[in-house]
């Protein structure tokens, strides 16, 4: 049996409605006739008109589109999906009932998808520096598969897990320009990788493949074709070295939704043909995490104070960056926002063209004044008690919040919907 396997592949309500981390919760259905997503975040704060407690709504609709373009434009590539970007329960267990394996780089991430019924062979141990402890775990629950890139990394495997198999995580020749250029910190070296094939083959590890990651967030995907010949490139040198044949490429993540991901698309299918489009028995995944997240979640926060001082306008609002917009600062994310205002007892949205606008800062609660999600922004006039809403707020935010000055990023709350029934 092969030590990775797909999910069976689904597209289909039911089982997403009854997957682990979804089932038992409410899921509403947004009508294509209403206001969709703001119409919903609307009749949420209409319900909890006391609350001043941000919250996210995840519509699955969305995820269930990503999941059949990916298999449309991927064919080839298996997805696993990167929990680091998005932890959410919900959003795990979907991509579980849609058939998605996992990424996982920590315990407690492989503690999570397994903790949803999902099996260990579906699940990539895809950190190459781990701690021993974790490397023991990994073997304690039967994750046979991580990735590695220095020769500190194959005695540790060898001591605590000798039945793992690797994959060897090389640095692309070109980054893609990314606004995280993983490069930085892992990726074995041209000249590295003899060294480290035997030092794995030596310890009586195998390596049945080779990782590589062109960078996180808006990567230019024209570097598939570097990263991708020089696998083949290590492909070949195992080979040459007498070792046994390799068979699987892991061509990371970084991978957005829209016009990006139709350009990446290409490039990579395009790479695959030329370098491995004659070899036989190979299994191409890559570890998607921005892609099936970002476009998934809207974020609603409540004004909380303001200040006017002459044109300029000032509000404080119920989050910040070292909360869910700690994207801001660590993973260089723009965000776009819209007014939601009370006008008598009913929440409705603003139309920018209707109203006089201002610039505008919008600060985090917190008393440091680093919080600040916005600057020179325009908006209309609003007031304490009017909201704010971001749309794309699913990759890298929450995942990574503290609990700094107090405010808890854990205690955010998530309702779900789907935007686009599927029978």
């Amino acid at each position: 049996m092969p030590t990775l396997v797909a999910q069976p592949y689904s597209l289909s309500l039911n089982p997403v409605l009854t997957a682990s981390g979804v089932k038992g919760k409410p899921v509403t259905s947004l009508s294509s006739e209403g206001d969709g997503i703001f119409g919903y975040i609307q009749s949420v704060i209409h319900d909890k008109q006391e609350t001043e407690s941000p919250f996210m709504v995840l519509d699955l609709g969305v995820v269930m589109d990503l999941m059949d373009k990916w298999r449309t434009m991927l064919r080839m590539v298996q997805p696993f999906y990167a929990v680091k970007c998005n932890p959410d329960p919900s959003l795990l267990g979907s991509l579980a009932a849609m058939g998605s394996s996992f990424d996982c780089a920590s315990k407690s991430e492989i503690e999570a998808v397994l903790s949803l019924g999902v099996s260990p062979n579906c699940i990539i141990y895809a950190n190459p520096c781990k701690s021993e402890s974790h490397i023991k775990y990994a073997a304690s629950v039967g994750v046979n598969v991580t990735t590695f890139d220095s020769e500190y990394e194959v005695e540790k495997i060898r001591k605590w897990h000798p039945e793992c198999e690797l994959l060897l995580r090389i640095k692309p020749p070109e980054d893609g320009g990314a606004r995280c250029a993983l490069g930085r910190k892992y990726g074995a070296l041209p000249e590295e990788v003899p060294t480290l094939l035997q030092a794995a083959n030596d310890a009586g590890l195998k390596v049945i493949g080779v990782s590589f990651h062109i960078g996180s967030g808006d990567a230019d995907s024209r570097a598939y074709h570097g990263a991708i010949a020089a696998a083949k490139g290590v492909f070949e040198m195992a080979s040459q070295l007498g070792m046994a044949k390799m068979h699987v490429l892991d061509i990371g993540g970084g991978f957005t939704s829209g016009p990006g991901f139709d350009a990446a698309a290409m490039h990579v299918n395009k790479a695959l043909e030329s370098n491995f489009g004659n070899e036989e028995g190979i299994t191409v995944i890559g570890e998607p995490g921005r892609y099936f997240a970002e476009t998934a979640f809207t974020f609603a926060t409540k004004i909380i104070g303001k200040r006017v001082r002459g044109e300029l306008r000032e509000y404080w609002i119920s989050d910040g960056i070292y909360g869910s917009f700690n994207c801001i600062m660590f993973d260089f994310a723009t965000v776009t926002c819209r007014p939601l205002v009370m006008c008598g007892e009913n929440m409705v949205p603003m139309c920018f063209k209707d109203s006089k606008t201002f610039s505008s800062t919008v600060f985090g609660p917190t008393c440091d004044s680093l919080d600040t999600v916005l600057r020179n922004t325009q908006l209309p006039e609003l007031h304490a008690n009017d909201w704010l809403v971001f749309p794309n707020m699913g990759a890298y935010t929450t995942a990574a919040g503290s609990n700094f000055n107090g405010f808890s990023a854990s205690a955010i709350t998530t309702y779900l919907v789907y935007s686009t029934p599927i029978a």
